[in-house]
């Protein structure tokens, strides 16, 4: 008997220690702001890749290693989030890299449901922008914490407190200065370190080799001059005095909360800063919490097993052509061949594999712990938002479908329709776009994204991962709705304006080509629920 209570009892704290060290985290920020530079240059720091890729250069050069996918690689953009796990200073980090061009998918929002916590990055000379402040909503909805990196100091920038001031009028987020630029531009010399009382020294000869903080007693002290030259000392000095008299102080639990944000200044691309601030994420970011569940909180320590599907892949290797279901683990211990149950169906699933990702990469390995992100083969019985579990049976809450905005009828350039209809059903799974197939007239699928660049995606991956050339016909059409007969009054529909259709679980769903034909349908069936998704 005392074997198996040690048993447990050991068992218990490998989990408890697994979680411990665990940091789970996506990178959020508006197109060029410098995420997938910041991403590469953590990842090197980490030892997790030999040199860092380049987003923008020549063809000889290697890619991003989280821009896997080949049209990422052909315009230089992160279009799907990539997993990259790696151990870094005794942590196992889990970093989810998220698309960040314009026209960002739902991609994205999902995987801002699988994370802990949230970097920011901000351009210095732009501050906070329209797709900064969107993915914010979403992270702000879901209370993760945020940690912000002040980008490109080596540019001409705006004033320090302009930027910290923006940072608190447009995302309602107290923004706590952790270091403190010493110029910018030409003039950059480099950050202060309020908390250690150090100059961090940066000189653009030194081609982004790592240097060593110099500590001094104080922003007065002489050796401050002597680094910075005596002007910089006078605007350091007075930035100090109006932090420390009047500024917001860094306060651990108000950044756990979500009501502060710990603010870095620093150059992802000529590697400056990145170093302080990714021990910074491994000091204060927060290991895994307990989630909301049908049961009630589950705990990351809770001895049960369960996780939940919040992406599918198709074709991530060309060889393979399978389907990769991306699990984050909320609680207990996943091990190699467990049986689980797929609390929507019912049914009980196998996991004979289970995968770590490095971007397109993936090995196998015999278990994960809560925070850990793993892929395990979708034989078609695994949904987006599916709780998997094992023991106590639980239900995470479901993961929403946003209402896409922009629409384009499907067309194959031949009549291979078996194929074709497989191919838009595997897009379909994945999430990448919903589709609605017209009651009257073409066979043709309708399809519907979030942002315009998303048609581009479907286009390019339907001829290289499926050899199906397609024209993707943009239509005018804004929004789709399902419409839900509150009586048997029947449905009253303009003339023109909008299409008929049903979704891929054959509901009917209706598309409408302008703002006035969806209110006049409106006004027109007060005893109809129009719902903006299902």
């Amino acid at each position: 008997m005392a074997s198996s209570f040690e048993d447990v009892g050991g068992a218990t704290d490998l989990l408890a220690r697994e979680i411990a060290r665990r940091r789970t985290f996506a990178i959020i920020s508006h197109p060029d702001a410098g995420k997938t530079t910041l991403t590469e240059k953590l990842l090197l720091y980490a030892g997790a890749i030999d040199l860092a890729g380049a987003v923008r250069g020549s063809r000889t050069q290697r890619h991003a290693v989280s821009d896997w996918m080949e049209l990422e690689q052909q315009r230089g953009i992160s279009i799907s989030a990539a997993a990259l796990e790696f151990e870094l200073e005794g942590h196992h980090v889990t970093l989810l890299d998220t698309p960040g061009h314009q026209d960002f998918s739902e991609d994205t929002y999902r995987a801002l449901l699988a994370v802990d916590s949230v970097v920011m990055v901000l351009d210095a000379a732009k501050g906070v922008e329209p797709q900064t402040l969107k993915l914010f909503e979403v992270c702000r909805g879901h209370g993760l914490p945020v940690l912000t990196f002040i980008n490109k100091l080596d540019q001409p920038a705006r004033d320090p407190f302009e930027l910290l001031d923006q940072i608190e009028r447009v995302l309602g987020l107290s923004a706590a200065p952790m270091n403190w630029p010493l110029g910018d531009g030409p003039d950059f010399r480099g950050v202060y370190d309020l908390e250690a009382d150090a100059v961090l020294f940066y000189e653009r000869q030194q081609r982004g080799r790592r240097m060593e903080p110099v500590a001094v007693a104080a922003p007065t002290d002489p050796v401050v001059e002597e680094l910075v030259g005596a002007e910089r000392q006078r605007q350091l000095i007075e930035a100090v005095e109006i932090i420390t008299g009047a500024g917001t102080r860094f306060d651990p639990e108000a950044y756990r909360q979500a009501k502060q944000t710990p603010v870095f200044f620093g150059s992802a691309l000529n590697d400056f800063g990145v170093q302080p601030f990714l021990h910074a994420l491994l000091t204060l970011a927060p290991p895994p919490a307990p989630r909301a569940s049908s049961a009630g909180l589950v705990h990351p320590g809770d001895p049960d097993f369960s996780g939940f599907v919040f992406k599918i892949q198709a074709n991530m290797n060309p060889r393979h052509r399978d389907r990769v279901a991306f699990v984050r683990v909320c609680s207990g211990r996943l091990a190699k061949d467990m049986l689980v149950t797929n609390t929507r169906l019912g049914t009980e699933l196998r996991l004979s594999r289970v995968y770590r990702f490095f971007g397109r990469d993936r090995e196998t390995v015999p278990e994960a712990f809560p925070g850990d992100v793993v892929g395990v083969v979708n034989p078609g019985r695994i949904a987006i938002g599916d709780t998997l579990c094992a023991g106590r049976l639980v239900e995470f809450p479901r993961i929403p479908r946003f209402p896409a905005e922009q629409f384009a009828i499907l067309r194959p350039s031949d009549i291979r329709h078996k194929k074709f209809d497989e191919a838009v059903a595997q897009l379909a799974e994945e999430g990448l776009m919903q589709v609605f197939m017209p009651i009257s007239g073409t066979r043709n699928p309708i399809i519907g994204v979030i942002g315009s660049l998303q048609l581009d995606v479907v286009e390019a991956r339907m001829l290289s991962e499926y050899d199906i050339p397609c024209t993707v016909d943009r239509l005018p059409h804004i929004a789709a709705r399902w419409p839900l007969a509150k009586t048997a009054k029947p449905l009253v529909l303009p003339t023109s304006g909008v299409r008929q259709a049903l979704d891929s679980q054959h509901r009917e769903v209706l598309v409408f080509e302008a703002q006035w034909v969806l209110q006049y349908t409106l006004e027109k069936n007060p005893h109809i629920d129009f719902r903006e998704s299902m």
